[in-house]
């Protein structure tokens, strides 16, 4: 390589934002600014920004993960510290819907999170969804936060389980190392739990005819759980809702009146007309305001 072509391959690193100099004189060259010889200088500056991009919004979660996020920023090249601060504070994330009080992390999610890191069982007080509590040994594998709901993946005496962690009474951290297959991931385990879940969620489908323009607030309720089968001349559309039963969908549509009709099941359809007997008896004669 020529010194002209390596010149030119210098100045091209440095315009890009490689934070290389050149030092004139007997024995001088290229040199690499001082503040470039960290862990972190394998990063582009896009993916410098990305990165903090990400991370920002969630230092906002305690003190220390503000300081972490100042020490990374340090750690960068100094030509990519400003866009890097200016990434990390682009984006805020308010999970709070509107009318909402705030959400709070559950502070025992600090605890488990602990116990993940360090690899250690935990026992659990569990209250299952009849309010029947037991106490439990598990192997904390890792936490998701779906939608707001804290959950738990944990190897137990029976396999694999999911906890919901604000059904968590109480958890002790013990020193005892816990036990976690070597080709487990998180993001595998919470995508086969999510799996069974939704299929869990659709055990039930039903057919309903409803003006195409309702269709979109459908598919807010109902989500992946809601197909529109096809548009029909009276400008209607013909739509296949799933939920876990028959009342679950019932429920959903009983505020609709006679805007949605329900073309199959039978099942749902009784429901419905349950639900609109148990009205009619509660109201029936109720003076109108």
């Amino acid at each position: 390589m020529s010194v002209a072509t390596a010149r030119r391959d210098l100045e091209a690193l440095s315009a890009a934002g490689i934070p290389v100099y050149p030092q004139p004189g007997r024995g001088g060259g290229w040199s690499l600014v001082g503040g470039a010889r960290t862990d972190l200088t394998g990063l582009s500056a896009t993916e410098a920004q990305a990165l903090f991009l990400l991370v920002g919004p969630a230092a906002a979660v305690s003190e220390e993960a503000r300081a972490a996020l100042r020490k990374l920023v340090r750690a960068l090249p100094q030509t990519f510290r400003a866009d890097a601060e200016a990434a990390a504070s682009a984006t805020m994330i308010d999970p709070t819907r509107w009318g909402e009080r705030d959400r709070r992390r559950p502070e025992i999610v600090d605890l488990l999170q602990a116990a993940v890191v360090r690899r250690r069982k935990v026992l659990l007080t569990y209250s299952s969804s009849a309010r029947e509590r037991t106490e439990r040994l598990v192997d904390p594998w890792g936490l998701v936060d779906k939608d707001d709901i804290w959950y738990l993946l944990a190897g137990t005496d029976r396999g694999q389980r999911t906890f919901r962690v604000d059904r968590i009474v109480g958890a002790e951290p013990t020193e005892q190392p816990a036990d976690r297959p070597d080709d487990f991931t998180l993001a595998g385990a919470w995508q086969q739990v999510v799996g069974e879940v939704e299929q869990r969620r659709s055990r039930t489908w039903a057919t309903v005819l409803v003006e195409a323009r309702f269709v979109p607030v459908l598919r807010n309720h109902f989500g992946r759980h809601c197909h529109t089968d096809a548009e029909l001349d009276d400008g209607r559309a013909r739509v296949r809702l799933g939920a876990p039963t028959p009342l679950d969908i019932a429920r959903h549509l009983a505020g609709w009146g006679a805007m949605i009709e329900v073309v199959e099941p039978r099942s749902v359809q009784a429901e419905l007309a349950r639900i609109g007997a148990e009205l009619t008896g509660r109201y029936t004669g109720t003076p109108r305001p």
